[in-house]
């Protein structure tokens, strides 16, 4: 009984705290729920005051060429002061004149003007020569024409081979020669027998030309030498 009766106490004690409780107030409750409306937005900035620009207008003396009268009495007065004029040099000095001319005459003539003039006027300059063009460093010359300037050339040897073959014919040659008359360079201009070429080329680089002038000065010539192969040599 006593344990029923401790079990209904508590139960009581339970319950009635569910059964009335207090409400809370509608408008407060309300009010926590509800943010709070944004700030307002700043007011825009004052207006710029407007730069007022004083303009001086400064009363003008001439208008059109005609002098016009001042509307207001200055306070401070420009006194404008003429430099003196520098004394006259055409009048000469007594007892002649030192940067003049003897027996000269007073304000001078024109004859006397132009003839000091011509007298202290420099001399024209000489007229400059002409300078000759410098001489090209290389000519060209035909083969017949350097052929005659030949020193030293020998005649080449001809193949066993092309011998025995039966073959004949011409070798070209482009050659630089030297100012000294030597052979610099020797190219073989085709078309150009295998054969006959080397034996060619062998013997033209042995060759030796008089030294070629022109104005005076030795020049390098460009030429072709022509070496013939003939079976009845």
């Amino acid at each position: 009984m006593s344990a029923v009766l401790q079990t209904g106490v508590m139960a009581l004690l339970v319950i009635l705290p569910m059964i009335y409780f207090d409400v809370l107030p509608t408008a407060t409750l309300t009010s926590f729920l509800v943010a709070p409306p944004p700030p307002p937005p700043p007011p825009p900035p004052p207006a710029a005051a407007p730069v007022v620009t004083h303009v001086r207008v400064i009363p003008r003396q001439f208008d059109a060429g005609r002098l016009m009268a001042p509307k207001s009495i200055p306070k401070d007065i420009a006194v404008i002061k003429e430099d003196e004029l520098p004394p006259a040099s055409g009048l000469g000095v007594v007892g002649g004149v030192p940067g003049g001319m003897a027996g000269g005459s007073i304000g001078g003539v024109l004859g006397g003007i132009l003839t000091s003039t011509n007298a202290l006027a420099p001399p024209p300059p000489p007229p400059k020569k002409a300078e000759a063009p410098p001489p090209p460093k290389r000519v060209t010359i035909g083969g017949n024409v350097i052929q005659a300037s030949l020193i030293y050339g020998p005649r080449p040897n001809y193949p066993p081979l092309a011998k025995q073959a039966r073959i004949s014919g011409v070798v070209h040659l482009h050659a630089f020669i030297s100012k000294e008359g030597t052979i610099q360079t020797l190219t073989v201009i085709p078309p150009a027998h295998p054969l006959l070429a080397p034996a060619a080329l062998e013997t033209v680089r042995t060759w030796r030309y008089r030294p070629t002038m022109l104005n005076g000065e030795p020049v390098e010539v460009e030429t072709t030498i022509d070496v013939s192969f003939m079976l009845a040599q």
